[in-house]
């Protein structure tokens, strides 16, 4: 199988510099995402606090990245201003990662924590936005390969930070001691965002703090920091630094090249540049500027972010609460077993989206959802049905990872196709999928606490039925807006034709 012909390999050729930028920046968001669970421990030892107050961190970095996403197409007015921000983002991980370590309370971590998130959404909104609007209708491709650093670097920062964890009492202190088991049993149940009551683990928060966790977060700064570099060597070779007129925007280029690689009219493929810049959250969704339009187009754009919602909220809440489900009854896995589901998923999900790199350029995006989705609420419903065998919670997660990982990309290059570039859809979807990490990881622990650990299954499937159901809608839709915007291109060239009829008698 031909992986790209002439014509991609060509325009990736021509703007494989942004590419790869673009693709950098995301494994800066991924050493962010699961960097807190491993090390949250130490980070109580060093700030002295409670867990319950440590905990609340975990929600910070959730609430400022759904900021972040929102506001993150504000950033996209211009080529400059968008590498711009990127850079500083970027930059901006890597500080926080070095200073990480010198924050001995809990309200000055969780200031860290929303600066990071509040990056972390920016860069997934910027990224994003900018490779579909680069390569359009071959973005798919891209997108895969971009997801698939979030993956990297979601399973390198856990390996980074795992030499440095303590696997004793971090405060020295009379009072109880934990086994090296126990702290592995902790650390692995606060790996979400917490509801429970947590008194269960008497730690001390009075005595001295020994902790080696600092070294692990300097070195993720040092891993990070080529990649804000390589956002300021670009900007300079493009002349994109600094006032004058004599700075390029080749977002322009890109798209003329874009469209002349695919042999395609600019008139009828490319929107203008002043429809798609600019474009946040919030003049997404003016409502002077969806009232002109069709019924189908504000329907796309609200079930592809609701297939978003459920896909990335069965993500974090598999991610934040698989263990905790190992471990109780009726599987009562041992907690080092246990500890090795949440690696298993991440690496299936990196897996699956390295493999869907060479399948999105021979299949189309609709046919990729459609078997994710399925797929998705089938191993889901399965792992419901046995739920009393450790071995198929393996298999199952596995088959889950690889299942849901392509899901993102795929929807954002199917919705941005399906509405002809105009602009809205990534950051509308982009914001969608971080509001669902967050609500529904909370919604899981709450189910959890009081219902039991059988609930995390029954989520599991409710939110994949209602991913899927979604889905559907959103194809049904799209076949009404289709030919409502066919029909609407024929009344205006016949309109145009009567004019010029009208003109030459």
């Amino acid at each position: 199988m031909q992986f790209m012909d002439s014509r991609v390999w060509s325009l990736f050729k021509s703007n494989w510099q942004y590419t790869l930028t673009y693709w950098s920046a995301f494994f800066s968001f991924g050493l962010c995402v699961a960097f807190l669970g491993p090390t949250i421990l130490d980070l109580r030892c060093q700030t002295h606090s409670s867990l319950q107050e440590i905990t609340w961190v975990f929600f910070t970095q959730q609430l400022f990245l759904f900021v972040g996403s929102s506001i993150g197409g504000f950033f996209n007015k211009s080529l400059r201003c968008s590498l711009s921000a990127l850079a500083v983002c970027t930059l901006l991980i890597s500080v926080v990662f070095a200073m990480i370590p010198l924050c001995h309370r809990v309200l000055a971590l969780a200031v860290a924590m929303a600066v990071a998130g509040l990056a972390m959404g920016i860069i997934d909104t910027i990224a994003n936005f900018q490779l579909v609007k680069l390569y359009q209708k071959d973005s798919t491709v891209f997108l895969q390969a971009l997801h698939f650093f979030v993956g990297l670097g979601a399973l390198l920062s856990p390996l980074i930070a795992d030499p440095f964890l303590s696997e004793t009492p971090c405060v020295l202190s009379n009072g109880t001691a934990h086994t090296n088991n126990t702290m592995r049993h902790i650390r692995n149940t606060l790996s979400g965002i917490r509801t429970q009551n947590m008194s269960q683990f008497p730690f001390h928060t009075e005595g001295e703090a020994v902790t080696n966790v600092s070294y692990a977060f300097w070195i993720m700064a040092l891993i990070n920091l080529p990649v804000p570099i390589a956002v300021f060597v670009l900007m300079y070779r493009e002349r994109l630094i600094g006032c004058g007129s004599g700075a390029r925007t080749r977002l322009l280029e890109g798209d003329t090249l874009a469209m002349r690689a695919q042999g395609s009219s600019a008139s009828t493929t490319t929107p203008s540049q002043s429809s798609i810049d600019n474009l946040s959250l919030f003049s997404c969704c003016r409502y002077g500027d969806l009232t002109g339009q069709p019924l189908g187009f504000v329907a796309i754009h609200v079930l592809a972010g609701m297939v978003l919602f459920f896909s990335d909220g069965i993500v974090g809440a598999y991610e934040g609460f698989v263990y905790s489900y190992a471990v109780a009854e009726p599987l009562s896995m041992s907690h080092k077993t246990a500890g090795y589901l949440t690696s298993v998923f991440w690496a299936a999900i990196t897996a699956g989206r390295l493999a869907a790199i060479p399948l999105s350029y021979r299949f189309a995006a609709s046919r990729q959802l459609t078997v994710h989705q399925i797929g998705v609420m089938c191993t889901l419903f399965m792992l419901l049905m046995l739920y009393t065998s450790p071995a198929f919670l393996f298999i199952g997660t596995l088959v889950l990872g690889l299942s849901i990982s392509a899901v993102y990309p795929s929807m954002l290059a199917f919705t941005e196709d399906m509405l002809n570039y105009r602009g809205c859809a990534t950051t509308l979807l982009v914001t969608s999928a971080s509001m669902g990490e967050m609500f529904l990881q909370l919604l899981v622990g709450c189910m959890m606490h009081s219902q039991g650990s059988y609930s995390f299954m029954v989520c599991g499937v409710i939110f994949s039925v209602l991913g899927l159901s979604s889905y559907l809608l959103l194809l049904y839709c799209r076949r009404f807006y289709i030919a409502q915007s066919t029909g609407d291109v024929e009344k205006k060239t016949k309109a145009d034709n009567a004019d010029v009829n009208g003109v030459s008698h």
